[in-house]
This record gives structure tokens, sequence and C-alpha cells, in this order.
């Protein structure tokens, strides 16, 4: 067949040595080919008795500069690239003395797992940038009408059998294939390395943001994504999905030093997507406080939380907000997991939960999680801080913004009512202005003694989403046998209207946190007033769409 590419002369040349010596001796020793090597890659292979042809003997030219140059020469880089097709091509390549050379086996210098040490340096990341490895690799894949090039260990059998069962050739659609596989690589390799690089001339540990924080947008984005794993489907039974890991290049900036993909899994079945898009938003929520607290959330709305002086109580507490919601939900702990908050949930509630994330877990609360092997179990190792960049796709494009979190200083408030806000009420004013960022816009959170017991999320109007917060804080004071009213409020958004502070004021709401900023500020103001309600202005909006 005509597209068949009998290989008699490889070039092998790899930092990752998985499977190499296999691959190697197969080559020489059933198909008879004359294997050229470089430096550590050679040394092995000899050792392993294959026989090997040094990249100096065969350049007549010896690795210089520390090993910068070995390969770029034009005796592999001419049998990379000449068109076996063409006369002129082959008359050159036979004055200037170069071989034809038929495979590449070549994987680059790990860049991203160097600059992943934290006590990485600058000089030694720059020499892990890997040029002639690229360069190889490129020329072989240009030509790949001839030429087989072989960038990952995991292709090393198939293109051995395709071999076998070819007489020593390979077919141009596998040419093709692993041509593809070569230029993703490549690509992915180039994007690692200017990302990294672009946050060091910034000055920045992890990428795009200005000395304050804020986003400077390039004009142009790269990223590499690795696939963690596949999902049984997406949203929906028909929906194929996957998960994938930021390479580490860019990790810095689009995960937390705890991230949710990278938790380890104790226990469980695989997380759905469903399970990771929730466990995302409870994980978010609870690392916003500083107090031992517990998120329950259900359809990316937390419908309980709390925070007590210990996460079992923690844990009660926020239960108690709603415990129809938290059936089926996401619990997130932002401490480790006890036996007794188990002991509470598991034995005490009969509470399902789809998955229970934490920094860690004492073995005794592992003990008894595993009485329920379907749990999903996820240990993060700590749980501070935040990711600095998000992405959403949209048609056509990616959205792609600084990470919200509640980190504005109270010392900046306002408050421009005639009463102001009690201690307690702050303090609920200020746990219910963390949950509210959580909830979807349009967002209403009432707060009281800490705990976050009504919720009206993702309503057209900001009225509506009041009065049900209100009428679901209600119902938790009539099942706790709590004394109505005396609420705390947080808006994630300025009150367009008086209406809503009439509304929230006819159902016992005492205090109010909001961002301010309305055209008719003074109007929610004089509500306030006239209702004897305390209101704070943060000047920040936190919108959950």
């Amino acid at each position: 067949m005509a597209d068949l590419g009998k290989v008699s002369r490889a070039l092998i040349s790899v930092t990752d040595k998985t499977g190499v010596v296999e691959f190697a001796k197969a080559l020489a020793e059933e198909f008879g080919v004359e294997i050229i090597s470089t430096g550590g890659t050679a040394k092995v292979l000899v050792e392993a008795g294959v026989p090997v042809v040094p990249i100096e003997e065969y350049t007549g030219f010896p690795e210089m500069m520390e090993g910068r140059v070995k390969t770029l020469h034009p005796k592999v880089h001419g049998g990379l690239l000449a068109r076996r097709d063409s006369e002129q091509h082959m008359a050159e390549a036979a004055e200037h003395g170069i071989g034809m050379i038929d495979l590449v086996c070549v994987n680059l210098y790990e860049f991203e797992k160097t600059v992943a040490k934290p006590d990485v340096t600058f000089a030694d990341a720059i020499e892990h940038i890997d040029i002639g490895g690229p360069s190889m690799l490129r020329s072989a894949a240009k030509n790949a009408a001839a030429v087989t090039v072989v960038s990952d260990p995991a292709d090393y059998d198939a293109v051995l059998a395709e071999m076998r069962a070819n007489d020593g050739a390979t077919t141009l659609e596998t040419r093709r294939r692993l041509q593809v596989k070569v230029y993703t690589t490549t690509a992915a390799y180039d994007t690692a390395i200017s990302t990294w690089l672009a946050a060091q001339v910034e000055g920045a540990t992890a990428a795009p943001l200005t000395a304050e924080g804020e986003f400077a947008a390039p004009a142009s984005m790269g990223m590499k994504l690795e696939k963690a794993q596949d999902l049984r489907y997406g949203e929906n039974p028909q929906q194929a999905a996957a998960v994938y890991r930021f390479d580490a290049a860019n990790a810095p900036l689009f995960s937390s030093d705890a991230p949710l993909v990278g938790a380890e899994q104790l226990q469980g079945k695989p997380l759905s997507y469903n399970n990771f898009l929730d466990a995302e938003a409870a994980w978010n929520a609870v690392r916003e406080f500083d107090e031992p607290g517990v998120i329950i959330l259900k359809h990316q709305n937390p419908c309980g939380s709390a925070v007590a002086g210990d996460v079992t109580e923690a844990y009660d507490r926020a239960f108690a907000c709603d415990p129809k919601s938290a059936f089926g939900g996401i619990v997130a702990v932002n401490r480790e997991v006890p036996l007794s908050l188990v002991e509470h949930f598991a034995d005490r509630d009969k509470l399902f939960v789809e998955v229970l994330i934490a920094p860690s877990f004492t073995p005794e609360a592992l003990e008894r999680l595993a009485k329920r092997p379907n749990l999903r179990v996820l240990a993060t190792g700590a749980a501070s801080g935040h990711a600095k960049l998000e992405m959403r796709t949209v048609d056509g494009g990616m959205l792609v913004q600084r990470v919200d979190t509640v980190d504005e200083d109270p010392a900046t408030f306002t408050f421009p009512t005639e009463r102001k806000p009690t201690d307690a009420e702050m303090r609920d004013l200020m746990f219910a202005w963390k949950v509210c960022k959580t909830v979807k816009s349009n967002a209403i959170l009432i707060a009281k003694d800490e705990m976050g017991i009504g919720m009206g999320p993702g309503q057209p109007n900001r009225v509506d989403s009041a009065l049900l917060a209100c009428q679901r804080a209600e119902e938790v004071c009539e099942r706790l046998g709590w004394e109505a009213g005396g609420y705390a409020c947080a808006s994630d958004a300025f009150f367009p209207f008086r209406d809503n502070v009439d509304t929230l004021a006819a159902h016992g709401v005492t205090a109010i946190i909001q961002p301010g900023g309305s055209v008719r500020d003074e109007e929610s103001i004089d509500a306030c007033n006239e209702h004897g309600i305390a209101m704070v202005f943060t000047g920040t909006r936190h919108f959950r769409h």
C-alpha cells in the first residue's frame, strides 16, 4: 500500500522513560531498526543491551552548552523533513550525507512539574524549557506523510502492533493521528511556558492580575486541561460529560489551595456532573467563614448555613434551617469532621447526603462513614483561599472573571439610617452577607443568631425573593419555637424601590445589609427610618447567576 511507511531508522530521546526500553528493543530486534539516541536515554538503552548510535556520532558534533544543543542539526531535521517523493529533496539529502529518519520517539522536559514546585527558581524553570524536543516533534509531525512520530508512551504498543501487521511499516492513518497528538502536545507545552513567564514578568505569582488583584484581561489566553475522569453523564442522562483539571501553569490562577478537582475521594460512588457543581458552590461558600462553619446546599443554593463554636454544633444549626431541603444535599465543613458530626447526620437525623466535603476526617468519623459506602466523601487537605479567576463557556467563546469573594472591609461600610445596627445585628448581617453571595440572584438571605433561616433565591424580582425568604424564616421560627422577628437581612444587590423594605419590615426584619447605589436609595433609607430598621451600605454587589 502506498501509504505504508517503513521504519528503518529511529531517533529516541525521552524524559519519561516508561516503556522505552521495551519499545526500543522491539524496534531493533524484531524489525532491525537503527536506533539513534541522546544523553540519558542512550545510557538507559545501552545498559539494557539495545544497540544505539549516539547522537554526536550521527551528527559529527558533540552535545554542547550543557546539553542545550544536541539535536538541532541538519542531519536530524533534514532526515525528518525531507519529502520522500521529491527528487530535489532526496538529491540534496544525498549530497550532504543526510540519512532518512523514519520514526521519532520524543517526550518533553517536565516544565509543568518543575514550575509546580513551591521552591522553583526562575533559572531552573528556564532550563526545563525544552527546545530540541518540540523541534523534532514538529519536524517529524510536519512530514507525517512519511515519518511516524511518537510523543506518548501510551502509543508504543499500538505502533509496534501495526508494524508487526505491516512488515515493519505504519499506516498513514496512524501517522496522521499521531501528528495531531504532537501539535496538541506542543501547543499545550508552549501555553504552559507563556502563562508561567507572563506571571513572572508581571511580578505576580499566578497570572494576569494587577498589583491590586484586579483581572487585567490579556489579548489572548491559552491553557491545557487534563481529563481527570469521565462522568456517568451530564446534568441529564442524555448529556455526555467529563471533568478536567487545569495544568500546573494555570492551576495557581484557576484553582484554590484546596481545589475540588484534586480533592481525595475517600469513599463513595464517582462524582456526577451535578455533584461537582453543587460541591463547588458549597465548598466556596463554607470557606468564607473564619469560624467553624457548615453549609448544606441543594441545587446550587445554601438551604442550611451556620457557624458555631465547633462544626458539630454548626451542622446541627445548619440542618435546623431547612431539614426538608437538606435531604439529598451537599454538606461542606470548613474544619476536620469528627465522629459526632457524622453520628448527628447519619444516625440521629437519618439524613441522606450526596457529598460530604471537608479538609479532613478523624479515623473514627471515617469508620462510621464506611457504613454508607455510596456516600461520596472528599478530603481537600485545607479550607483556605479561593481560586483567582473563573470561567464559563458561552456559545462561541468563554467568559472569564475574577472570582467573587466577600473581602470587603466593614470599616468602609456606610450607615445611612437614623438607627445603627447593634453588635448582635452586625454579627448576623456579616454572616448573612457572606452566605448571600452563594444564593442565586435575585438573592435575599434572612439570618438570626448566625443561622441562614430564610432564603429567597433566583426570583425575577427582588420583592418576591424577599417575601419567600421571610416566609421561610417564619416557618423555621415556628418549628424551633422561636419568637418570630428580629431578623437580619442581606440583599446581593441594591433595592430599586422601597417596596423591598416595606415587605421585609412587615415580616420582622430589623437590620438590612445591601450594596446601595440605587438612584432611589433615599426612598429605601426613608422607609427604613419609618420602620426603625438599621441599614448598612457595603458598596459592593454580589450577583450569582
